[in-house]
């Protein structure tokens, strides 16, 4: 009976660690073998060149460039998608039921497209010329706040923020929204009786027992800010892009291998990128569960 029992563990098991090695831990690997390498993406074979990707990183100024924007992205994506989420959330909750769910949906929506459509969506909004911003601005006599948003490195990584925050936000106010839900009312109530205010009742009573999600939010809001690639790529690539302003490192990444063929180069930003994500991850993690002992 036991050796039937382990028989049938390991049939189950068995296939979905070798397609785990394969497809997931095998390319990691590679990965970090070919970033200590010359490698041009068509050689045959790769020179071992060590440590020596790495210490270039450091003295690239364009990389160095897309690390400072990713920095930012870092601090204000997550920060405000979270902000305007737990606001529209903590509104949400005092309205009916009906119209709750309305407006849960409408917040939504972009969810359900890919993010090259957005930005594509979003590139005819910021056109200079035709576009509904502009246009707007003009119609009620503000035409001297119209710009090229993309072209002008002064508002281009603005306008990049402003366009993963809208993409984020509605599956953030659901999120939240879900977390609200399942606070008894009962706290509520008794935080009206003691005369609380809206913020009062916000700060004391929603957000701390919202902490989990909240947290959970910034790691994957962390991650989209790190990576921001196809926003990045489809919106300011090309002629009339804000000469790097927006330049991030999966840009950088992608630009190094595949135009200039400097695989084993472009697989130490990779890495570096890897590990800036899972330190990222791991400091988030560990600070909601620090918290979690403390309240204990």
């Amino acid at each position: 009976m036991k050796h039937g029992r382990w028989r049938f563990l390991l049939g189950a098991l068995v296939p979905a660690l070798v397609l785990h090695v394969v497809f997931v831990l095998s390319p990691y690997a590679q990965a970090f073998w070919l970033s200590l390498t010359d490698w041009t993406g068509v050689a045959g074979e790769a020179r071992f060149v060590g440590a020596d990707n790495y210490v270039r990183l450091g003295g690239d100024s364009l990389f160095l460039d897309a690390v400072r924007n990713n920095a930012l992205l870092l601090i204000v994506v997550p920060l405000v998608t979270i902000a305007i989420g737990l606001f529209l959330a903590s509104m949400l909750r005092t309205s009916s039921a009906r119209i709750g769910q309305g407006y849960r949906i409408v917040f939504f929506f972009p969810q359900l497209l890919s993010l090259v459509v957005i930005a594509v969506l979003w590139g005819f909004v910021y056109n200079p010329n035709t576009g509904l911003l502009n246009s707007g601005l003009r119609a009620v006599g503000l035409g001297g706040l119209a710009h090229s948003w993309l072209a002008e490195p002064a508002f281009a990584l603005v306008a990049v923020m402003a366009v993963l925050v809208w993409s984020s936000v509605g599956f953030y106010v659901v999120l939240f929204s879900a977390a609200i839900e399942g606070i008894p009312r009962e706290l509520f109530e008794a935080a009206l009786l003691d005369g609380a205010g809206k913020w009062a009742t916000f700060s004391r009573v929603t957000l701390p027992l919202v902490r989990e999600s909240v947290q959970v939010a910034f790691v994957y809001l962390g991650i989209a800010a790190l990576d921001a690639f196809a926003v990045v790529q489809v919106m300011t690539v090309g002629p009339g892009g804000p000469d790097g302003a927006t330049e991030v490192i999966g840009l950088s990444l992608y630009r190094t291998a595949f135009t200039y063929g400097k695989f084993g180069y472009a697989s130490a930003m990779g890495v570096a990128l890897f590990f800036a994500t899972l330190t990222l991850a791991v400091l988030a993690l560990r600070s909601g569960r620090r918290e979690r002992l403390e309240l204990a």
